[in-house]
């Protein structure tokens, strides 16, 4: 059976699958619930310094495919609004009950240096394996100037980082948010404060939805509605992709990653750490499907790693980050073409609409005499895009075949049709 644990800033844990600072991290009673399910280590839901948190009542609001499962969840929640002192004692407990789990502590406050500072080594003085900085906040805390305000100023994160450094002896995560046009800048910043490790993503920014009713975005608040933070399974892309950028940037890639952003599956888990992650936050999952998807978690990610000979988690982590390269690295002469399987078709005809109303019209529909349908692929006209093999309901009925060719390599920059690159 595949080892399944992790370091991630010289903390060891026992799985990469830590309950990210959220709700369910909120007291001890749901983290000795979550460690008694299996759960590696929490992160404790935020704490914060003056003033007081006051949270508002409906929270949550929910996007939903056509089906009505649940894509993502947009929250108005703040950080914790339990007394600081009840906070840190529960963590204290906690820490000495489940001595083999991991407990991390998060924390924003107003930007004064000594109240970052002073909360920091309260929080330490816990028993705590790292602080984790929360620079993420796309809501509520931002307007007051913390969280994302924070976050989205480099110079502020590094400010930040170094002064919880400077005071604490124990590993720090900085946790960056999304909302910003380049995750380097903050990943960056973060190190040259001496972070030993990024978090990543905070939740985006977002409005999920508008009551036509009421005609207030939801969720609704006595008429009124506000922006919020995203997450769940619809933003795990941009997570992949931000955690790719800091793995493959040659002053980022040896920053320790803890990842998150709609991690639900085994698989969501291997893709991230295949991209450089050292460990995983998980929070939307839990909240829909109960603190037990960790079992599921755990047991995938152990079959997948046995199925491929990989005996712990660094035989892959990071094995796909020399294949992530920008657009003008790709070979401009890779050619495929859509093959469809007439045994596997069920005559829906989705991939044939889908090419002629919107794609290269490269599906041929015949229709014979007792009304049943084929479908062909015109070669010449097909380009590859593969819209027809995602649309198409049956599993491996269109296959995307390379065409074989004795062409070079070649990119972007110095193909022939390049006026620019071939000068």
């Amino acid at each position: 059976m595949a080892d399944l644990r992790c370091t991630i800033a010289g903390v060891e844990s026992i799985n990469p699958f830590w309950l990210a600072s959220a709700p369910p991290t909120d007291k001890k009673y749901n983290v000795d619930r979550a460690f008694a399910a299996g759960w590696g280590g929490v992160v404790w839901k935020t704490l914060g310094a003056d003033p007081p948190v006051v949270n508002v009542t409906s929270r949550y609001g929910v996007h939903k495919d056509t089906s009505r499962g649940i894509l993502g969840i947009n929250n108005i929640e703040l950080i914790s609004d339990r007394p600081l002192e009840v906070n840190l004692r529960e963590i204290e407990q906690v820490r000495k009950q489940w001595p083999d789990r991991v407990i991390i502590g998060s924390m924003m406050a107003p930007l004064e240096e000594e109240l970052w500072k002073e909360l920091a080594i309260k929080i330490a003085n816990t028993g705590v394996h790292g602080i984790e900085l929360n620079l993420g906040c796309p809501h509520g805390m931002c307007e007051r100037g913390m969280g994302s305000a924070i976050g989205q100023v480099p110079e502020l994160v590094e400010n930040t980082t170094r002064w919880v450094r400077e005071v604490v002896d124990i590993p720090v995560f900085t946790k960056l948010t999304p909302n910003t046009t380049d995750i380097l800048l903050p990943a960056e910043a973060a190190l040259a404060g001496g972070a030993h490790a990024v978090a990543l993503i905070n939740t985006v920014n977002s409005v999920i939805g508008v009551d036509l009713d009421v005609m207030a975005p939801m969720p609704v608040l006595d008429g009124k509605g506000t922006h919020g933070g995203y997450c769940g399974s619809a933003v795990k892309p941009i997570a992949l992709h931000m955690v790719a950028e800091i793995a493959r940037n040659p002053a980022t890639r040896n920053l320790d990653i803890s990842a998150i952003g709609g991690i639900t599956t085994w698989r969501d888990a291997a893709e991230f750490i295949a991209l450089g992650a050292n460990a995983l936050q998980v929070c939307t999952a839990a909240m829909l499907y109960g603190f037990r998807i960790v079992e599921e978690l755990n047991e995938g990610l152990s079959d997948f790693m046995d199925k491929k000979g990989y005996t712990c988690i660094e035989d892959f982590r990071g094995m796909a980050v020399p294949n992530t390269v920008n657009w003008n690295d790709l070979n401009m002469n890779y050619d495929l073409k859509a093959n469809i399987n007439k045994d596997l078709c069920i005559e829906c005809a989705r991939c044939h609409i889908a090419c002629e109303d919107t794609s290269h019209q490269a599906i041929l529909m015949d229709i014979a005499a007792d009304g049943s349908r084929a479908f062909s692929v015109i070669d010449d006209e097909c380009v590859g895009c593969n819209l027809c093999q995602h649309v198409c309901p049956v599993p491996d009925c269109i296959t995307m075949e390379p065409v074989k060719n004795d062409l070079p390599y070649v990119t972007w920059p110095n193909h022939p049709k390049n006026n620019i690159g071939a000068s």
